[in-house]
């Protein structure tokens, strides 16, 4: 049997599902002679009469109803092939997703910078989210590659990038000595980023005052880091962040460091490898030429 023209099928699905040639033609914007001899041109591939035709319009004939179940199959993975190369040439040249972290400031930038002047015509959109949540995105294809904390879901593939620590970020003025962290939060309030924001944060720095038996109640006092870095700049608090907020760090706070067991984790950029995206390859192969450790290792 020759090929088949996909016109001929969808021809076909459409004449049976109308049931009449001028409705029919309609809807596929073809005069009622064109439809017929489409019609006629897939009677003669398969080899015999498609449709009873009568003053009432055109109904299926034994054979025709043995066929329609398999021409609406091939109509849709006739569909479903023509997305997916759609999808494929996105990856070419559209929007590149990007998640990252407080741990990721410093070199992201870099590398999109990079990717920018490489594929000019590639938009790149990224966006704070915590690793969670980025997580979740990944899985579920909304998120083409995200810089978070590991490690994930054996679903994910990933590359690590760096080890952070957890240190405590106070005013210049103040004189803290890390083997009495006890005295220092009970000086000052210690504030934190709203733990809907940053989730992780939140609990690392649980995890550290329950290891240390530390007494404090942390305070949610913003939801970004730079109005946390003001408030403590004015003397207003405390707070445990990761090493690499040193890159962002504004005048009148420094960071200290956590001498004893200190809380340390792996930094990372994550992807989907079900899905496949080839400006996100891209991306990660600038990341592999370009790599240098992050902040906080």
């Amino acid at each position: 049997m020759a090929g088949i023209d996909i016109r001929l099928l969808r021809a076909f699905i459409t004449l049976a599902d109308k049931g009449n040639y001028q409705k029919a033609a309609e809807v596929l914007f073809l005069t009622q002679p064109a439809l017929s001899k489409q019609i006629n041109m897939l009677e003669q591939i398969t080899g015999g009469h498609l449709f009873q035709r009568g003053r009432h319009g055109a109904t299926l004939t034994s054979a025709g109803q043995q066929l329609y179940a398999k021409a609406q199959d091939l109509l849709t993975s006739h569909a479903e092939f023509i997305s997916f190369a759609q999808e494929i040439h996105k990856g070419m040249t559209g929007k590149l997703k990007l998640g990252f972290g407080i741990s990721s400031f410093q070199n992201v930038p870099v590398w999109i910078n990079i990717f920018r002047k490489k594929f000019p015509e590639s938009e790149v959109n990224i966006s704070q989210i915590p690793s969670t949540v980025q997580v979740s995105l990944l899985q579920e294809g909304k998120l083409h590659a995200g810089f978070l904390r590991l490690p994930v879901p054996a679903s994910l593939e990933y590359k690590v990038l760096s080890e952070e620590k957890l240190m405590l970020v106070v005013p210049t003025g103040i004189n803290c000595n890390p083997d009495n962290l006890q005295q220092v939060l009970l000086t000052y309030p210690l504030l934190q980023i709203d733990p809907s924001v940053s989730p992780c944060l939140a609990q690392q720095t649980a995890s550290f005052l329950n290891t240390h038996h530390l007494l404090a109640e942390p305070v949610s006092a913003t939801r970004d880091i730079s109005s946390l870095l003001a408030l403590i700049a004015g003397e207003n608090g405390v707070a445990f962040l990761p090493a690499s907020s040193s890159n962002i760090l504004p005048a009148g706070v420094k960071l200290v460091s956590l001498r004893a067991n200190q809380t340390c984790w792996c930094i990372g950029v994550a992807w989907n490898p079900k899905i496949t995206h080839r400006r996100r390859d891209d991306f990660l192969q600038i990341i592999h030429d370009n790599k240098r450790p992050l902040s906080g290792r």
